[in-house]
């Protein structure tokens, strides 16, 4: 049995047929470890299978150390209503729970007890990464998914700074966004139509605001028998179909060498016969690679900018592009990215705690201005009233058929009938 497979189904009976979520947190490491013993040798015994020695060691290293490793922070990891954990040094912890940050009464005893709490986070992620003094920031997932980031002195000035961005899988399907009130079931018609017609889509919004998780749902609309790669800074991405192939950038060792960029790893994905590229998140010179791939035939690609609106989006995209030093001129740059890019979704985190999408925005060059135009297909509205805690306000559509429909066409995607005016 595969170690994977066999520590879930430990966990499982110990969490089942033992007091262990009960006991666990009354518990020492010396204590918990004889536990975890106790409990393998009586589901070896219930199910009458053998564990080597050395393998059932390694069983109870793992799950002692993923109890243990949180600390003071346990209560916070294991509180569904938390989807941010934010640590300013030992003594200073805020949490954001339905989208509203609060401080809480949480403290480690010393900077030096938090540092090595960190280091243990990071030896039971398995993901091969280091942070000290000579390398102080580092970006890493946990096994459940939750992103984590790390900076330490001297960079920083308070002490040791973590944020824990929790991954929530409560989340999976376009019902749970309409359920949210992310979206109207219109919205979500459209974004579906747009995946099986292999649309270039980017997410856009602020930190926070919910982007990798909408990417994440309308992404499992993608057909299963197409070819994807996904391509990222630290894992979040959770696709769904089988045929995924997942890459990773790599920083630097501690010579300074050694570092593959997104820009490297995007470059290398088009020689593996990729129907669809995902990106979790672009920031530089593998914005010029997406948008000339894109020309040059690869559509169906999604990607993450971190923009404001629907327009800071196209000018950041634009940006990017300049900033490789590309020997064109901006028109021609603006020209380029109007006419890879189908739509964009910007996504916001408002004031009653919801996210919502904001705009679905088509992207027109119009030839004869020889100017970009962003329309939005969809927009919500809002009153301007906060009623009993929740932003009132709707979405409002353009009837006006966009700029792709030949694109469903194409791909012989339909959508509803009068869902644009002809």
């Amino acid at each position: 049995m595969a170690s994977e497979d066999l520590r879930e189904k430990v966990n499982r009976y110990m969490i089942n047929n033992t007091e262990f979520l009960k006991v666990k947190d009354t518990m020492n490491e010396d204590q918990l470890r004889m536990f975890v013993n106790r409990a393998i040798e009586d589901m070896m015994d219930e199910k009458n299978i053998e564990i080597p020695f050395e393998q059932r060691a390694e069983l109870i290293k793992s799950l002692v150390s993923a109890v243990m490793s949180l600390g003071p922070l346990r209560p916070l990891m294991e509180d569904e209503t938390i989807t941010e954990v934010m640590i300013n040094g030992c003594d200073t912890i805020y949490i954001q729970r339905y989208g509203k940050i609060e401080k809480v009464d949480i403290k480690f005893d010393s900077n030096q007890h938090l540092a090595h709490t960190v280091q243990k986070i990071l030896a039971g992620s398995q993901s091969n990464k280091r942070v000290d003094e000579s390398s102080p920031y580092v970006d890493f997932s946990l096994p459940d998914g939750s992103r984590v980031n790390v900076i330490l002195p001297p960079c920083s000035t308070m002490g040791p700074v973590v944020t824990i961005r929790k991954f929530k899988d409560d989340i999976g399907t376009v019902e749970h966004l309409l359920d949210v009130k992310e979206l109207n079931e219109e919205m979500a018609t459209l974004l579906i139509a747009a995946m099986k017609a292999k649309f270039n889509v980017i997410f856009c919004g602020a930190t926070g605001s919910g982007k990798t998780t909408c990417m994440n749902v309308f992404s499992t609309h993608i057909p299963e028998e197409e070819r994807i790669i996904t391509i990222e800074d630290t894992p979040e991405l959770n696709l769904r179909q089988d045929h995924v192939v997942s890459l990773q950038t790599k920083p630097a060792n501690i010579e300074g060498k050694g570092e593959i960029t997104m820009a490297e790893l995007f470059t290398n994905s088009l020689r593996m016969r990729p129907d669809r590229i995902i990106i979790g998140e672009i920031r530089g010179e593998e914005m010029l690679d997406l948008i000339q791939s894109i020309s040059s035939g690869h559509s169906g690609s999604l990607a993450i900018v971190h923009a404001e609106s629907p327009l800071d989006c196209f000018d950041r995209m634009v940006t990017m592009m300049l900033l490789t030093g590309i020997r064109l001129s901006t028109q021609e740059i603006r020209r380029q990215v109007a006419r890879a890019v189908d739509i964009i979704v910007h996504i916001e985190l408002f004031n009653d705690g919801v996210r919502r999408i904001q705009n679905i925005t088509d992207i027109v060059w119009n030839d004869e201005k020889k100017e970009v135009e962003l329309v939005d297909i969809f927009r919500f509205d809002q009153t301007g009233r906060i009623v009993d805690g929740i932003v009132e306000g709707d979405w409002t559509k353009n009837r006006k058929p966009p700029s792709f429909m030949s694109k469903f066409a194409k791909h012989r995607v339909e959508l509803p009938e009068g869902y644009f005016d002809k």
